[in-house]
Formats: C-alpha cells, structure tokens, sequence
C-alpha cells in the first residue's frame, strides 16, 4: 500500500525539489539532494534502501519505519511549474511548499499504517511512534502548565522514549523513571498538595518495583510491558494533575 501511495506521490511531483526528476530532454534533473541513496546511509545508518519501489518488498518493520522518518523530511508539495509538453514529459515544477506537502505525506501515511496490525503513527513532528492507548490520545495533545524547561524538556523526552518505535522494555522503563524524577523534582509541592500516605505512594511504585532501584528487595515478579504501561500512564497524568493543581492555587 505505501508503495503504491509512494509512487503516486512521486509522480505528481513531491519529491522533484529534493531527489529531482527525469526529462525527456535535459535527462536526471539533480535536485536538492543529489545521492538520495547516500544521504539515506548517513540519515539511517542502513543500505539496500533505496530506491522505494525496488526495495520496499525486503524492508523489515524499522527499515520501513525508518524510511518513512526519511522520506517525510524531504517531501514538499509542488505549486508552480511550466508544462513540458515534447514527448509528453509533463509538468517541470518549480516552487514548492514543504509545510502542506508534509502534512498530505502524513495524512496518507497514516491512512496505512491505520491497516497495519500494530498501532503507529507518523507524529506531526515526522517520528513514528506507538499510538495512545484508547481513551489516553488527549494527554499527548494536552499543554503542561507550567514555564520550567527542566520538567518541560524531561516529560517530553520521556513520552518520545516511550513511544518511539523500537522501543525496548528498558527504553519504557527509563521513560517510566525519567517521569519519576520528574516528580521527585516537584515533590516539595507535592507535599503541600498530598497527605504524607498518599505522597509516599506516588514513589513507592517506582521504588519497590524494580523501576528506580535494582536489588534483591524489588518485587519483579509481573508481566513488564503491561505494568510499565500503566506506570508511564499513570505519572504522565499525575504531573498533568499536579503542575495543573499547583498552577490553579497561583492564580487564585
């Protein structure tokens, strides 16, 4: 299915500005990246990539992850050109407008990955990442309230982390103590929101269940990726609740 909508794009010219194009007269047309094939080397570390149509079928999940991170960094969306007409060569386009062809290219991408039997999804930022748990997709889209950069910058890398494909069980749970420490930053607060019980139990999870520490007293008999998914959730929306409680009793 990519393929198919790769070759389409290709066509109508959104990839002519980066990888150029063949006329019928002047030959390959260079465009802004001249070796598509070694600028994908040094991009994803990998070879027998490119072209698309020729190497898609031998691609493993990452190779076509990996592509698809490429590739939208490089589309962008032909708005003018001249027609050339000799030997039915077609439209020799001109200017381009990277922000709307970014935005098609994910907008189709994501049309397959919806087929796919996991669920992904090419972000705005052009990473493809595990999509949100159902019920869980207005946390990510939700703003922290909150100025400092050092929670700001520490949630978002975390979420990344997490989501990113390939991630790996010790991927999530560095994300899980990432958003633990993240806590522990802003448990001065906390303290002035929470009974003493409930304020230990927030850290007793990551404490006790081989997140924070690793020693014979950890409990780790459970089955990780499950219960590291409901970790990460769990603190992710506990500093949602947190920062926005400690902003609500500001503004009072």
């Amino acid at each position: 299915m990519f393929v198919r909508v790769f070759t389409q794009l290709q066509a109508d010219g959104y990839f002519d500005e980066a990888f150029g194009y063949v006329c019928v007269d002047a030959g390959k047309v260079d465009g802004k990246v001249r070796d598509p094939e070694l600028e994908m080397l040094f991009a994803i570390r990998k070879k027998k990539l490119w072209p698309v149509p020729e190497k898609a079928a031998s691609y493993q999940e990452d190779d076509f992850f990996d592509v698809l991170e490429f590739l939208y960094q490089y589309v962008s969306k032909p708005i003018e050109g001249t027609m050339h007409s000799y030997g039915g060569c077609g439209m020799h386009w001109e200017t381009f407008n990277q922000v709307v062809g970014r935005k098609e290219f994910r907008e189709k991408v994501n049309g397959v990955l919806a087929h796919y039997k996991h669920r992904y999804e090419l972000s705005p930022d052009g990473e493809v990442l595990h999509r949100p748990e159902a019920g869980f997709e207005p946390i990510f889209d939700a703003d922290l309230p909150t100025s400092d950069k050092n929670v700001l910058s520490r949630v978002t890398a975390a979420t990344l982390q997490y989501r990113r494909h390939g991630s790996t069980l010790d991927d999530r749970r560095q994300a899980v103590r990432d958003l633990v420490d993240v806590l522990e930053y802003l448990r001065p607060k906390v303290k002035a929101l929470l009974t003493s019980a409930d304020e230990k139990d927030l850290f007793n999870i990551a404490n006790n269940f081989g997140v924070r520490h690793h020693n014979e007293k950890q409990r780790t008999a459970y089955d990780t990726s499950i219960w590291l998914s409901w970790m990460f959730y769990f603190y992710l929306s506990t500093i949602h609740v947190v920062l926005r409680k400690i902003d609500h009793d500001a503004t009072k």
